[in-house]
């Protein structure tokens, strides 16, 4: 019970980058503000990718600008050395680089190679300043909606890898399906704590909800020694590079879940489930999740 789970809110970028029109600056602002009023201690606010891919993130400095001074971890995702620099310049204190193990999917992705991409990390965690943490999202570490179950051996590499370029940074394994079980989460954790030069590296879980399994699967990662979450309020998301991907594990879900084990992650759910009503209101999301569809006096 001395443990802690600790909730990273995605819904600002794994969220919103699946709503193909892009929605006013003030709006997720807001939505960002009112995540962390409501306890959330850590949000990914956003990516900073070129416009031309994902338009939805045009207005990433602004958006950082605005929300720096609240009182949680706050991270941006980048795809290269060019959206970490831009990501420093506005100020963020955290970047999350991504790659994937499966080469059809980073080829999707980002176009590159799994190699092109570990050589983009090297560069990426060269040039961050040391006030700024790395966080490595290792995408389709279960399966490839391309190519079906990603071998572990291919996972444990990329791990010792991503250790050996960034010893301490915090490695987030991802179930960029949702097809993962919690009996594979908790073994290829297990396998990959156990990577030799990964003393140094905390570790993350990234799950969807698409096949039902998104709360099992967090909850498998903590049976494992995981002790961060991704999830997003209102269950909004889906990989637009994963064909048939939904949405990601809502974090309403996760969170009852920890309260109802006597794990207490910091988040007012009233609060919580107040915003994740908003965001699903959002026009053009696809969202999931069930604790915003039980009476509210039994969600708390």
């Amino acid at each position: 019970m001395t443990r802690r789970p600790h909730i990273c809110e995605v819904a600002p970028r794994d969220g919103f980058q699946s709503i193909a029109d892009p929605l006013p600056t003030d709006i997720k602002i807001g939505i960002i503000r009112d995540l962390v009023a409501a306890g959330c201690p850590r949000v990914e606010i956003g990516s900073f990718v070129s416009p031309k891919a994902i338009p939805q993130m045009a207005d990433m400095s602004e958006i950082a600008a605005a929300v720096m001074d609240l009182p949680a971890r706050l991270c941006a995702l980048v795809p290269n050395i060019r959206g970490a620099e831009n990501a420093i310049s506005a100020g963020v204190k955290e970047v999350c680089y991504v790659f994937s193990v499966s080469e059809a999917h980073n080829q999707s992705n980002v176009r590159q190679t799994v190699a092109q991409s570990l050589d983009g990390l090297a560069a990426v965690a060269s040039a961050l300043p040391s006030d700024v943490a790395l966080r490595i999202d290792v995408a389709t570490a279960f399966d490839c909606p391309f190519d079906g179950t990603v071998p572990l051996d291919d996972v444990l590499a990329a791990v010792r890898r991503c250790a050996e370029i960034a010893p301490e940074a915090e490695i987030a394994l991802c179930d960029t399906t949702g097809r993962a079980n919690p009996f594979a989460v908790r073994n290829r954790f297990h396998a990959a704590m156990a990577v030799e030069g990964t003393a140094g590296n905390v570790w993350a879980y990234h799950g969807h909800d698409t096949f039902g399994q998104g709360v099992a699967n967090a909850l498998a990662a903590w049976d494992a020694g995981v002790d961060a979450f991704d999830t997003a309020a209102a269950g909004l998301g889906g990989c637009p590079f994963a064909p048939g991907a939904t949405g990601n594990t809502a974090t309403e879900d996760l969170v009852f879940a920890f309260n109802e084990g006597g794990f207490d992650t910091g988040i007012d759910m009233d609060g919580l489930l107040s915003v994740a009503d908003r965001i699903a209101a959002l026009p053009g999301g696809v969202v999931g999740g069930h604790l915003r569809q039980v009476p509210r006096n039994r969600a708390a």
